[in-house]
């Protein structure tokens, strides 16, 4: 006996392209495929991730547009990084295109994922409940009563009860042997996600509008002088791609005194506790004179542009005299802090001295200290206001590199080229020296002074044209996250049935609910219900229970 195998037929349709292997893609589905993966959310919150972990080099490296010194101070101590780190652009992250690609593409993948959950949502939004399932008391949650009132009556109340309670309802076609009511509430939970994410694409443009069209400026200005916005009055100076000059405004302002407290007390002993900047400006030329007094997080505004006093610190005033006795330098010289006592370090350099250059490098002590000893700390600063007041500081003649084309940052003294001074044994020479005092020089270099201290205020101006989307894009975050954990999704069905026959006939009344968010109370809320449908369809008598002749039955 033979078995005969038939053939299935072979689907109609267009063949498929001879030329392409098995599973493989087109150039039309490669597409697809890559814009379905790029718009997942999984994705969005990977790019979400690797921006996060993009920024900590920002919050380590030091930022040569935000911190010059403290950038090349970190490329003197890590000589073998700094290469590495350059190449990387890890001394301006924000500035690199590695940070941009990945920018762009959270945006891209937020607006892909987004936009078709709204679309689908907002069909959502108009979407009748769904009709009861056949068996409510399988569900979780039911329960159910007997009454004498008509099936009619049970679900009109049911829908006049609901309604009441905020749900859409639905009920079942007249001509429908199955009566039934159907409600459901909690639609703006999505709403809610929705919004959160949103508000994430808000707050990125907010960012990228202020990265693109505004500027972040500082600048150190010695108290008692003053500062005129414009480009060349700046220290840094960090535009947006779209930035134009012209839409700097034209104010100036005058440091007029500075008030400092300090702590006396306690393990803080010794920190500045509040500083405050006091301001005269204009707001544009020949404008009347305005007193602002400038505090930390309290900006001066003026238009578009805020002011922020950021730090402060001190100018220890030197001169320097050549070998021919002639002014080589004189006036105050930028010392940066480097601790929460005011040791602060500095540099001076005298390009006009003769016969040859001449450069300092040290430190100021404003309240000088010495803990000597084998386990001792050396010098320090035992108080960050200036009660006794030192520099010391280490002398360098030759080249300073002052004629090498390219910019030299202030805070830093190029040695490479120029020979430290010593003294007659070959001993390494130093300067200390207190307000007043004047040293000489070796080998007839000349002489320093310390003529006195002056203090600086370090002031940030920036103009962030979206720092207001920014903040409504937080406001929205907040709202949408609110509306997701707090509104619960709720489905309620209602059927009522007569049973029996004759006089002994009734009305079953099954309730049922669902909580689609889960860990919510619906048997409680399903008591409600009952309760407010008992109450606008009478149940019938029965002196046994206080609610007339009902069978429960809860789970």
């Amino acid at each position: 006996m033979s078995a005969s195998v038939t053939t299935p037929p072979r689907p109609s349709g267009p063949s498929p392209d001879p030329g392409r292997r098995p599973g493989e893609l087109g150039l039309r589905e490669l597409g697809r495929w890559t814009w379905r993966q790029l718009t997942s959310m999984r994705t969005a919150l990977v790019l979400l991730l690797l921006l996060a972990l993009a920024a900590v080099p920002g919050s380590v490296v030091p930022q040569e547009n935000i911190d010059a010194l403290a950038a090349s101070r970190w490329k003197e101590s890590h000589s073998t990084l700094a290469p590495i780190y350059e190449r990387l652009g890890l001394f301006s992250v924000y500035e690199t295109p590695w940070f941009a690609a990945i920018y762009l593409l959270l945006m891209i993948s937020l607006v892909g994922c987004i936009v078709p959950r709204t679309l689908v949502y907002a069909k959502a939004l108009r979407a009748r409940p769904p009709r009861a399932p056949r068996n409510l008391t399988r569900l979780p949650d039911s329960t159910t009563y007997e009454t004498d009132a008509s099936p009619e009556e049970a679900l009109a109340g049911a829908r006049e009860v609901l309604k009441g309670r905020r749900y859409r309802v639905d009920t079942s076609p007249e001509d429908s042997e199955d009566r039934w009511v159907a409600a459901e509430r909690g639609y703006l939970r999505e709403a809610g996600n929705l919004l959160f994410h949103l508000s994430i694409i808000v707050v990125l443009v907010g960012f990228a509008m202020g990265s693109l069209l505004g500027y972040k400026g500082g600048v150190i200005v010695l108290v008692g002088n003053g500062f005129s916005n414009n480009l060349t009055q700046y220290d840094e100076f960090e535009p947006g791609s779209l930035f134009r000059s012209d839409w700097m405004e034209p104010f100036a302002f005058d440091v007029t005194d500075f008030d400092v407290e300090w702590l006396t007390s306690g393990p803080a002993a010794g920190q500045a506790r509040k500083f405050v900047s006091h301001l005269s400006y204009t707001e544009e030329p020949g404008a009347e004179p305005q007193e602002y007094d400038l505090r930390v997080n309290h900006p001066l505004t003026i238009g578009n542009t805020d002011v922020f006093l950021i730090g402060h610190g001190y100018a220890p005033v030197i001169t320097i005299r050549d070998g021919n006795g002639d002014v080589a330098w004189s006036g105050p010289s930028i010392f940066l802090p480097t601790d929460t006592s005011f040791r602060s370090f500095g540099v001076v350099k005298a390009s006009d001295a003769r016969p040859e250059q001449i450069g300092l490098q040290g430190e100021l002590y404003p309240t000088f200290a010495f803990e000597g000893g084998k386990d001792g700390i050396g010098p320090y600063s035992s108080f960050g206001n200036a009660a006794d007041p030192l520099i010391s500081m280490t002398v360098w003649r030759g080249d300073l590199g002052m004629d090498d084309p390219g910019p030299q940052s202030v805070y830093v003294l190029d040695t490479s080229k120029a020979e430290q001074v010593t003294q007659a044994d070959g001993s390494m020479f130093r300067l200390d020296l207190r307000p007043g005092e004047e040293a000489e020089l070796p080998d007839g270099l000349g002489t320093v002074s310390f003529d006195g201290l002056q203090r600086w205020n370090k002031i940030q101006i920036s103009q962030t044209p979206g720092k207001l989307v920014a903040l409504g894009g937080v406001s929205l975050a907040l709202v949408g996250l609110v509306g997701s954990l707090y509104i619960r999704p709720r489905r309620v069905w209602v059927r009522a049935r007569r049973t029996g026959s004759g006089p002994e006939a009734r009305t079953l009344v099954e309730i049922a609910g669902l909580d689609r968010a889960g860990g919510g109370d619906v048997a409680s809320e399903l008591a409600e219900v009952r309760t407010g449908i008992m109450g606008t369809a009478p149940a019938a008598d029965d002196p046994g229970t206080d609610a007339g002749n009902q069978k429960e039955q809860s789970s």
